[in-house]
C-alpha cells in the first residue's frame, strides 16, 4: 500500500501536470470504485484543479469552478494494489486492471489496480467539511514536536506496530515503513507504548522523522521529473521490510517475521528484541487483541472523538 513517502511523490508529480488544469472528462470503468453519490462524479467535470493535498494515505484533489461554495474534492485511496499512471491524452483504460481515467488537455491520469479484489476507492465530497469527514485525524509526525508525538503514542496501550500504523494516531504510516522505523529505532514491534521509557520514545520519534524524511528524499531523487511508475512496498534498500531470512544490514543476523492473518512484520532479533524470536503461537492472544486481521480494517478506522 502506498504510504506517506509514496503519496508525497505522487502529489508532487501530479502538481507538475494537473495543477491549474481543467478536468475535461472522467471515464469510470469500475463501478465499485466510486463510494459516494452526492455530489455526483460528473459534477467535477469542467472544474479546474485548485489544490492537491495528502490525507493520510489518500490523495485529495481540490476542484473549483470559481465560487467557494462550488469547491469539490476527489479523494483517491489506492489501498494495496492501486496505482496511478500519467499517459497521453485519451489513453485507453479497460478491465480488469483499469479503474478510471481523468482526462486533461495535456494528458490523462489512469488509475489501475492489480488483482481481483477491488479495494481502491474514490469519494467525491463538498468543501473542507466533506474532506475532514474522511480524515482519520492522525498526527503529521514530520510537522510535530516530540512532546506531541509522545502524547499521541502513549494515549492508549498498544503494540508499537499497531500504534504506528493506526491512521487515527499517525498519518501516512503503514506496514512497510513501520518495519523500517522500528528497525531504525531498535525497538520490538510488540513493545507496548505505555511501557516505553522516555529515551525509547525519543529514539522512536527521531526514527520516524529520519525514515520518512529520508525515503521522501530518496524517492524524489529516483523519480526526478518523471511520473512515479515504480511504486512498491518492497524496495531494495529497505533494511527490514520484505527481507525475511536475509542478513541484517547492521549486524548480520537473519531478519525474522511475525505473521498474523493477512499481516506481516519483519524485524531483526539481535537489533530489536535482544536476541529473542517472537513466536507466533505464543503471541496469538496479543496479536488477536491488538492487531487487525487485514490492512483494510485499519484503513476503515474513523477519526477519534
Amino acid at each position: 500500500m502506498p504510504e506517506l513517502p509514496d503519496i508525497v511523490i505522487y502529489i508532487e508529480a501530479l502538481e507538475k501536470r494537473i495543477l491549474g488544469q481543467v478536468l475535461e472528462g472522467i471515464r469510470l470503468v469500475s463501478p465499485f470504485l466510486l463510494r459516494t453519490t452526492d455530489p455526483p462524479l460528473v459534477s467535477a467535470q469542467s472544474m479546474r484543479v485548485r489544490e492537491l493535498r495528502r490525507l493520510g494515505k489518500r490523495i485529495a484533489i481540490g476542484m473549483a469552478a470559481g465560487l467557494p461554495d462550488e469547491e469539490l474534492w476527489l479523494v483517491l485511496h489506492l489501498m494495496i494494489a492501486g496505482r496511478l499512471h500519467w499517459q497521453k491524452r485519451g489513453a485507453k483504460v479497460s478491465r480488469p486492471r483499469g479503474l478510471a481515467a481523468f482526462d486533461f488537455s495535456n494528458g490523462t491520469l489512469v488509475w489501475t489496480e492489480a488483482g481481483s479484489q477491488k479495494r481502491a476507492s474514490l469519494h467525491v465530497v463538498r468543501g473542507e467539511a466533506g474532506l475532514n469527514a474522511l480524515d482519520p485525524g492522525g498526527l503529521e509526525v514530520l510537522e510535530a514536536g516530540l512532546d506531541r508525538f509522545a502524547a499521541v503514542l502513549t494515549a492508549e496501550n498498544h503494540t508499537l506496530k499497531r500504534a504506528l500504523t493506526d491512521p487515527r494516531s499517525f498519518s501516512g504510516i503503514g506496514n512497510a515503513y513501520s518495519d523500517e522505523i522500528l528497525f531504525e529505532a531498535r525497538l520490538s514491534p510488540l513493545a507496548l507504548t505505555q511501557k516505553l521509557k522516555p529515551d525509547e520514545i525519543e529514539r522512536l520519534y527521531l526514527a520516524v522523522r529520519t525514515t520518512l524524511g529520508g525515503w521522501v528524499d530518496a524517492l524524489r531523487a529516483e523519480t526526478g521529473d518523471a511520473f512515479p511508475e515504480k511504486v512498491t512496498a518492497f524496495r531494495e534498500n529497505m533494511a527490514a521490510h520484505g527481507r525475511y531470512k536475509q542478513p541484517c544490514v547492521r549486524c548480520g543476523a537473519k531478519i525474522q517475521r511475525i505473521r498474523y492473518a493477512a499481516n506481516e512484520t519483519n524485524y531483526c532479533p539481535h537489533c530489536q528484541t535482544n536476541g529473542k524470536l517472537l513466536a507466533d503461537r505464543a503471541l496469538s492472544r496479543l496479536l488477536r487483541e491488538d492487531w487487525p486481521r487485514t490492512p483494510e480494517e485499519l484503513e476503515l478506522l474513523v477519526r477519534k472523538p
